[in-house]
């Protein structure tokens, strides 16, 4: 996968909304096509969960891909974009790790989230990742969360985060594309946090506890439960164990 140069905003309400409008409207975007805004007012997680980015203070974007892959491989997209993101991260000296299905982490904490939504033969993949974040705004926020800048005392050009991104993306799409999941399972459970350990998975009232056993051929979660059966999980947010 190529990507183009990408297209730069002030500010939009979210990357993912305003990318989905302009395909809905008829404009033919190639695949490839990045968006991406330097302040974003409205930008959306998984669950409607509500993302905001303060003008430089993190990088938000976009990226348009068209492709033959159905279902169930195309559910494990955001974890081969999740694995590139953690390379970029990494070559700025921040070590991160993956949470399933579409998170990283770095000492517990969330620097980054990745959001993909289908639009007719198309994906369009929405990254979230923390740059410039301070400690007090991350503080206000409902769940753990940390950002390049305070894991390393210095602050990052945006610009330059989404070019280093965007060099190791297509690595890892490409792999995704041609062999699935099983061409990420390796690196993904070398980066996995909560392997082995107790979670819980699911949202609310809906939550199931048990092992996280590994992941299965198209990278849904296999969840060992008390009676020892194993429960395939294909969507929902881990909770880790304390400590």
């Amino acid at each position: 996968m190529q990507f183009l140069i990408p297209e730069w905003h002030g500010r939009l309400t979210s990357t993912n909304t305003v990318l989905l409008e302009r395909l809905r409207g008829g404009e033919g975007l190639a695949s490839g096509f990045v968006l991406a805004t330097r302040e974003q007012t409205e930008g959306r997680g998984r669950y409607e969960r509500k993302w905001v980015s303060a003008e430089g203070g993190n990088l938000a974007f976009s990226f348009l891909m068209r492709t033959r892959v159905g279902v169930p491989q195309v559910l494990s997209l955001p974890q081969a974009v999740a694995l590139g993101v953690a390379e970029a991260v990494g070559e700025f000296g921040i070590e991160a790790w993956v949470k399933w299905p579409n998170d990283l982490l770095v000492g517990g904490r969330k620097i980054c989230g990745i959001l993909a939504e289908r639009e007719g033969e198309g994906l369009v993949v929405g990254v979230g990742v923390n740059v410039n974040m301070g400690r007090e705004e991350a503080a206000g926020i409902d769940r753990p969360a940390t950002s390049m800048m305070i894991e390393s005392g210095r602050a990052f050009a945006v610009e330059g985060l989404l070019e280093r991104v965007l060099e190791r993306l297509p690595v890892w799409i490409e792999r995704w594309e041609k062999g699935g999941f099983a061409a990420l399972r390796e690196a993904w459970t070398a980066r996995c946090v909560g392997l082995g350990e107790e979670v819980e998975v699911g949202e609310a009232r809906e939550r199931l506890e048990g092992v996280l056993e590994g992941f299965g051929e198209a990278g849904q979660l296999l969840l060992r439960q008390a009676d020892g059966t194993v429960k395939e999980v294909w969507s929902g947010d881990v909770g880790l164990g304390e400590g």
